[in-house]
């Protein structure tokens, strides 16, 4: 009976598989088959316009105005900022784009089979889909009270301890309801949704941009204000401020082969992206601070907040119009960390189950206590944007300047001991040093960050601790890989796939199994090439 239940909750599977197999692979984890690969230039460029258009996005304009820079140089920051970690997420997800495999697994090219699950987990527990589902709750309650105003009236009946009220918990159930049915469909299907909030939120924000500039008859003051300082301090506000912008996208650097494995063509992972992330964040970016500024003129303080500032127009017996076009304001949002999930058990989880999880896990947590202290959660992020930079920077580098492209697929499911990515019992210890260097250089200016004294260089190089991270990790993989080198380790790079067979002209330095040959060859394996 325990046999027959665990066969009704496992996922489907290849027959004759062995227990330590089924750990290592399912339908989500095995190569995008052909038929599925069928995000085009199109679908990037929709993907990240419809991720630019958040609440995040709109405000991180007004921390670097609060620094006291002027909007213009604020702006230039997000421009920078965008424009500098765009490389990072097309450098990081080529390998999905070319052998069509998500994160975890290419996770486990640099960090081991078992190495890598860490990496995953430490991706998958950020909490972002309950705290999207948060401020979607809230951006729900504006919904409702431009449609139904007595919807604010609602008594409470929930303890003072729980963080929240009958009327908020209300409207954050309805808006985790409502984005489930979208975690049922795969990945290759999803792009349709982004399609069609790449068309309402940008229509929904350049509509909004407008009325607030006729409500206010101009741009507001903050398009006049100066900045506020000057010399050695402006320079490092301008570094704190783009870095803060690299800093939001880390967790999207790191899983970036997540949706470049379903790229019709390479092609596809690289330009869009490339051109898209900083043109769409700095527009929306824009957006945010002429409403800001427009707001300002409105109600005598400058509001940075969309739903806040929407909720301020409800107040106060709004029109009919008014109400009309905050209800077309509201775009539905879901995060899903089931390509994660899926590689911590694939045997029982796949990316749809992962996803719900994911949504029980947003819900169980309270989020809306974690958004209470902005002071709290922007720590948090930060200290995260140290664990992921460190991980990229392993990642990137194992594929551009260890092997070089030449992936050994088959090894990446099959735990033999002389497989590439075995390495010491399924762990690279060399990524690991790599991976806790990049996090140790930034823990004095961590500490600083959450109200120690300490000295001002810890500071400064917390500042940069994506790039620190990043950096560090990168240089000591390297270095590690220089002195104790690991099989399949190649002199020209070349994206293949070396897992069968024989090829004469390669050039690989390194492979444990063909030590005593000293001339130039390949791995055992035939060469598959990827069209570009």
């Amino acid at each position: 009976m325990f046999e027959r239940l665990i066969q009704l909750i496992e996922v489907p599977h290849e027959p004759g598989l062995t227990y330590t197999q089924l750990f290592l692979s399912n339908e989500d984890l095995s190569p995008v088959p052909p038929e599925k690969r069928q995000w085009d230039h199109f679908n990037f460029v929709a993907f990240w316009i419809a991720d630019s258009f958040n609440v995040n996005t709109w405000m991180i304009v007004s921390s670097m105005v609060t620094l006291g820079l002027s909007w213009w140089q604020a702006w230039i920051c997000v421009w920078i900022g965008y424009g500098i970690v765009a490389p990072f997420i097309v450098l990081n997800a080529r390998p999905g784009a070319i052998f069509h495999i998500t994160f975890p697994v290419v996770a486990r090219t640099s960090f081991g089979l078992w190495g890598s699950l860490w990496c995953t987990f430490n991706r998958g527990a950020m909490a972002w889909y309950g705290v999207q589902a948060s401020i979607g709750g809230n951006c729900m309650l504006v919904m409702l009270r431009s449609m139904w105003p007595s919807v604010n009236n609602i008594p409470n009946h929930l303890p003072a301890s729980s963080g929240t009220t009958t009327r908020d918990f209300m409207c954050f159930i309805l808006f985790w309801l409502i984005s489930l049915p979208a975690i049922w469909f795969p990945i290759h299907k999803i792009r349709h949704l982004f399609t069609v909030k790449a068309i309402v939120a940008p229509t929904a924000g350049i509509t909004f941009f407008i009325w607030c500039i006729v409500k206010a008859h101009g741009v507001g003051p903050i398009i006049h204000q100066p900045s506020k300082i000057h010399g050695p301090e402006l320079g490092w506000a301008m570094i704190s401020s783009l870095m803060s912008c690299i800093s939001n996208m880390a967790t999207l650097v790191t899983n970036a082969p997540d949706f470049a494995s379903r790229a019709k063509r390479p092609s596809a992972a690289l330009w869009p992206q490339l051109i898209s992330v900083p043109f769409a964040f700095s527009l929306v970016s824009f957006i945010g601070i002429i409403v800001s500024s427009s707001s300002q003129t409105i109600y005598g303080e400058a509001i940075w907040s969309p739903i806040d500032l929407l909720g301020m127009f409800l107040d106060g017996n709004p029109s009919h119009a008014t109400r009309f076009g905050l209800g077309t304001n509201i775009s539905a949002n879901s995060v899903s960390a089931g390509c994660d999930l899926t590689s911590l058990c694939p045997r029982f989880i796949n990316i749809r189950r992962g996803g719900y999880i994911a949504a029980i896990v947003g819900l169980c947590m309270l989020p809306w206590n974690l958004l209470k202290s902005s002071n709290s959660f922007t720590s948090y992020l930060s200290a995260y944007s140290v664990f992921l930079s460190s991980i990229a920077g392993v990642m990137v580098t194992e594929y551009y300047f260890i092997r070089r492209g030449h992936y050994r697929v088959a090894d990446l499911y099959d735990p033999r001991r002389d497989g590439w990515y075995w390495y010491t019992y399924g762990i690279n210890l060399r990524a690991y040093a790599a991976y806790i260097s990049g996090i140790l250089i930034n823990v004095v200016g961590f500490a600083g960050a959450t109200g120690r004294t300490v000295p001002l260089a810890a500071t400064r190089i917390y500042e940069m601790s994506f790039f620190t991270g990043f950096g560090v990790s990168a240089l000591i993989y390297y270095t590690l890989n220089v002195v104790f080198p690991v099989p399949g380790k190649y002199v020209n790079f070349e994206e293949v796939d070396v897992s069968e067979g024989d090829k004469p002209d390669g050039s690989i330095v390194e492979d444990d199994r063909d030590t005593d040959s000293k001339k130039s060859h390949s791995a055992e394996g035939a060469v598959y090439p990827v069209p570009s």
